[in-house]
């Protein structure tokens, strides 16, 4: 039977659940955000920066993010939107069959009036993550829930505690078209990509990608998305964010399935995108 149990990380009201194999993730109410997700080996699989707040003044550096209704600035609204800075609710918890899971609750209820008022429509979102054995499963659903068609975009940010950035690598993207933080619009010749200056492109979405690490090997997996973002700040960027350690840029890689581009959806239709990750 899996364990749930109301905690806090940092000064955030948190939910633990730690299945029969001893496997856990926290979740933040804050965000919806994971911020810990550890294999029954004790083995932490996710990066959270050292410098981020944690008391929600701020969006976590680290974990998943959750971006909606927009990515970054490819909207009208707050950067990245407002998913990753409001209160979601728990809506659901239980086990069985080896299969564990933790399901979050946000509509437009939920906001506070900026945010409501910035973006001024009926909506539901619903987050589930779901633990068995070496993997983690995330379903993220939007439903519109008015009368009028919204448009959105959206992403799991996800931030991956590698240990040695040096000996990092993504397989599975080579003849793959991508396009770079200078827009370039270029196709990826290696079979593997590896972490030698800042990185920060957009490749069109594929079945599968792998993940080595120093001292692991990750099968990432996406349903729904269109596309995967990959991002290392390098030694530059990273110095010049304040909610991240100069140095900690050597421990993780983002590798996100996104929606990056908004797209309408109409009343009372629903999208859902689905994300796998297997040790």
């Amino acid at each position: 039977m899996a364990v749930v149990t109301m905690t806090e990380y940092g000064a955030l009201p948190a939910v633990q659940i730690t299945a029969a194999d001893g496997a856990q993730a926290t979740v933040s109410l804050f965000g919806a955000h994971l911020l810990s997700w550890k294999t029954a080996d004790g083995q932490e699989r996710l990066f959270v920066s050292s410098r981020t707040p944690l008391d929600g003044s701020k969006a976590i550096r680290g974990g998943v993010p959750v971006i909606f209704p927009q990515f970054n600035v490819r909207g009208p609204g707050l950067r990245h939107g407002f998913a990753r800075v409001s209160t979601w609710r728990l809506s659901g918890s239980g086990g069985d069959g080896g299969r564990s899971f933790l399901e979050f609750s946000l509509d437009q209820n939920d906001l506070p009036p900026e945010h409501a008022q910035a973006w001024p429509h009926a909506f539901a979102l619903t987050l589930r993550f779901t633990l068995h054995g070496d993997a983690l499963d995330a379903e993220f659903k939007v439903a519109n829930t008015g009368a009028q068609a919204f448009a959105f975009g959206v992403a799991l940010h996800t931030y991956y505690d590698v240990g040695q950035l040096a000996a990092t690598s993504i397989s599975g993207l080579q003849h793959q078209q991508y396009t770079d933080h200078h827009l370039n619009t270029l196709t990826q010749e290696h079979p593997a990509l590896h972490f030698t200056e800042k990185h920060d492109r957009l490749y069109k979405s594929t079945p599968a990608l792998t993940l080595n690490t120093a001292n692991a090997t990750l099968r990432l997996e996406q349903q729904g998305f269109s596309e995967w973002v990959v991002w290392n700040p390098g030694q530059a960027d990273a110095a010049a964010l304040v909610d991240l350690a100069d140095d900690e840029y050597l421990r993780f890689v983002c590798i996100e399935p996104a929606r990056i581009d908004q797209q309408p959806l109409e009343a009372g239709a629903s999208w859902t995108g689905q994300h796998k990750i297997c040790v």
